[in-house]
């Protein structure tokens, strides 16, 4: 990179944040409009040729919104803190208590529920809380270059919390969370062996929370009505008979007779096949109009159908580009909060997406999970605009603040909140 193009670099990181995070953002939010009207066949069917189109539209437009806004406004600022933190933890607490209890009866288990014509999901502002929770408990207890045993207990036991309130919401939304904590625990610079524990009680309590969810099933079978009972029933045995299709089969592309508790991989399976190297071209996907909820859970195969291995590919890298981009950026961080409010919001979305598409692809076992940014859906697409709000905001203060030739006063942040990064590289006279 030439002296010229760092200067001009640097000039758009510390007026607009990160341009490498603004070309990803963006180019997800094309590939989303294209994608989710190519597979809303079966929406198209129900709501009108435009409508869905427009409601996509509408969702990205409002995350737009949100992350011109958040760009402008300093992570050190406290009603940023005191919302993003604070505030958004409660919120999203009762959030998860209310739809437990009264939110929208789907498949027998409540995961949702209506505002107007939005359907409010909790477990996915439970994600973005606990990477903005965790950033405070690990920044608060930093000590000697390291997360103290109150920090680490405190995390824990707020990843627990949320894991228990979002136990209905599938195995995949917790596992997301225990792979966001145990990234911002590198970050935060945890010692290894701390984070080993903590890794080994996770595995501990996700055996746990499979068993309570059985269990939890069986209690809801002899307790409920008859149509409740048939719900609990045919959800149960799709979920075992999944598992027991993974678990034996070991083989994604081996082919089964289509059935009902089998259909969506299969076809799935079918899109990818079709896609071939090259793909078929966008709008001309076969399986979109016979592939249950291709436009969210399985747009991945239909963005394969339609470009083929190599557009499957360039999916799978702008999301890994984003997660090493903000470590690149945590290395030039003075100070751990940043550091860790940057990296949890790209691991939360790296790692969704990494589901997402192991969940299309084979790898793993069937279980809904949104391709962010991509996938057709309200509260989803609200909170990752949220996410990519934050990284760009904090990219850019923290380019501000590296500025030679302009030296800003450092942030100030709470008493407890400005311990160092114990990850940082010695800043260099540009920001590369």
């Amino acid at each position: 990179m030439t002296e010229e193009k760092q200067t001009r670099y640097n000039e758009i990181a510390q007026k607009h944040g990160d341009p490498w995070i603004w070309g990803i953002y963006l180019t997800l939010i094309v590939i989303s409009v294209i994608e989710s009207y190519s597979a809303a066949s079966r929406e198209v069917a129900q709501h009108g040729v435009y409508m869905p189109i427009l409601k996509q539209c509408a969702f990205l437009f409002i995350g737009a919104l949100i992350v011109i806004f958040l760009r402008r406004i300093d992570y050190n600022r406290n009603a940023f803190l005191i919302f993003m933190i604070p505030v958004l933890a409660f919120t999203t607490v009762l959030l998860l208590i209310y739809t437990m209890f009264f939110g929208d009866l789907i498949n027998g288990a409540r995961r949702s529920f209506h505002i107007a014509f939005i359907t409010v999901q909790p477990s996915e502002i439970a994600k973005l809380s606990i990477v903005t929770l965790l950033s405070y408990l690990l920044a608060k207890n930093q000590k000697n270059r390291d997360v103290s045993n109150k920090g680490i207990f405190w995390s824990v036991l707020a990843v627990s919390v949320y894991g228990i309130l979002m136990y209905k919401s599938g195995f995949t939304n917790t596992a997301i969370l225990f792979a966001v904590s145990g990234s911002m625990l590198i970050i935060g610079g945890a010692k290894w062996k701390k984070i080993g524990i903590v890794m080994l009680f996770y595995l501990l309590a996700g055996g746990l929370y499979l068993g309570l969810k059985s269990h939890n099933d069986n209690t809801d079978r002899a307790v409920g009505g008859t149509e409740l009972v048939k719900d609990q029933e045919d959800r149960t045995q799709v979920r075992m008979g999944r598992w027991g299709d993974f678990l034996k089969n070991k083989d994604s592309l081996v082919y089964m007779p289509i059935n009902d508790r089998n259909q969506q991989e299969m076809f799935s399976r079918m899109a990818q096949a079709h896609g071939g190297v090259h793909g078929v071209g966008p709008g001309r996907s076969r399986e979109c109009s016979r592939l249950p909820l291709a436009f969210s859970d399985y747009i991945y195969s239909i963005i394969v159908e339609e470009t083929g291995l190599i557009g499957g590919l360039f999916v799978l890298a702008l999301y890994l580009w984003l997660l090493a981009r903000a470590a690149m950026i945590v290395r030039r961080s003075r100070r751990v909060l940043p550091s860790l409010l940057i990296i949890g919001m790209a691991a939360m979305v790296t790692c969704q997406a990494l589901c997402h598409i192991a969940i299309n692809v084979g790898v793993v076992p069937v279980s809904g999970q949104p391709l962010p940014l991509v996938s057709m859906g309200g509260s989803s697409i609200i909170v990752m605009s949220v996410a990519f709000g934050v990284m760009i905001s904090v990219s850019r203060t923290i380019a501000n603040y590296n500025n030679k030739n302009n030296k800003p006063e450092e942030a100030a942040l709470p008493e407890g909140l400005d311990a160092e990064n114990p990850t940082q590289i010695p800043p260099t006279h540009v920001w590369k």
